[in-house]
């Protein structure tokens, strides 16, 4: 008898720097390589962000530029 179901390899995981959202009641949280600010703010309830890290699947995010302006117009 044949199986669908699919079996997925283990993607591998590192220690990856983030920032949190401080507000208690919001699960907010980004990868440092994506956010856009040295300092972020939570995009969801716009309150302050701290760093931390957890341990996710490895993502290259090949741009290490953050913006120097906030809400720069293309």
């Amino acid at each position: 008898m044949y199986s669908r179901k699919k079996t997925f390899e283990e993607l591998p995981q590192e220690e990856t720097a983030i920032w949190q959202c401080t507000n208690d009641g919001c699960n907010g949280w980004m990868r440092d390589n994506f956010a856009f600010e040295s300092i972020p703010t939570c995009v969801l309830c716009h309150s302050p962000m701290e760093s931390g890290t957890r341990m996710l699947p490895q993502l290259t995010n090949m741009s290490n530029s953050k913006s120097s302006k906030m809400g720069v117009r293309i």
